[in-house]
């Protein structure tokens, strides 16, 4: 088995429901814009994604309940988050043994304050992998579960083989995510890869409101309607 194969299969083993190879060199700009020539001088990225458990994603208009809010940010939050990471780390181990660099994104981590964003895209890769394509919610939309998946990626030099390309868009007018957000953080605007996330997303709308969320208590931060909504994952 090719070294594409064994990192297939270990992120399956590791219950891993999304996997995707990236060529990152079409986005080559935007990468070195978000993180810099540390981050830009990997060609290729490994994608991975954790489907959100239904049950609790589907309870989310009733999230002012504690019970609710807690079960989220544990199990479709750190939890889902802490696995992306162990294989993260895994497949990047996998990579260093067969001579090539491997370096793993954390699944959530905010880098730069100012511009409120992870040195790395995931849902880029996801999406230049052929996973889904990015919604006017600024997620990562995929044909089987919508925006209802977490993602984590590992940058790497190894020859891999790309999965697939970027996914044509496949919203059309619908604007329900634009439409349930409470504080209006969407402009209703389609992705264009040349324009910047500005025009589609005001993240600091979204940070603002989980500021305040957080002073009853950060289990009790949760929103999530812009990926409870999306038909792509409510049909699941």
């Amino acid at each position: 088995m090719g070294l594409d194969g064994q990192l297939k299969d270990l992120s399956l083993h590791h219950g891993v429901n999304y996997f995707g190879i990236a060529d990152l060199r079409q986005a080559y700009d935007a990468i070195l814009d978000q993180g810099g020539t540390a981050i830009v001088e990997y060609p290729k990225a490994i994608s991975i994604g954790i489907s959100l458990p239904h049950s609790i994603v589907n309870q989310l208009p009733c999230r002012a309940e504690r019970a609710i809010a807690v079960s989220y940010r544990h199990h479709a939050y750190d939890v889902i988050n802490q696995r992306l990471d162990i294989v993260t780390s895994q497949l990047s181990s996998l990579l260093q043994q067969a001579g090539h660099q491997g370096f793993p994104v954390p699944a959530s981590r905010t880098t730069d304050s100012e511009r409120l964003c992870a040195v790395f895209s995931h849902k880029l890769a996801a999406h230049l992998a052929g996973l889904g394509w990015i919604g006017k919610s600024c997620l990562l939309v995929t044909p089987k579960t919508g925006p209802r998946v977490r993602w984590a990626t590992v940058l790497t030099d190894a020859p891999l083989v790309e999965t697939g390309g970027p996914m044509e868009e496949r919203c059309g007018d619908c604007t329900e995510c634009v439409t349930i957000c409470p504080v209006k953080a969407f402009t209703g605007k389609p992705f264009r890869e040349n324009e910047p996330r500005e025009v589609r997303y005001d993240a600091g709308k979204c940070n603002r409101y989980f500021a305040k969320m957080e002073e009853k208590g950060p289990e009790l931060a949760v929103c999530g309607l812009c990926l409870y909504v999306c038909p792509y994952g409510r049909q699941s």
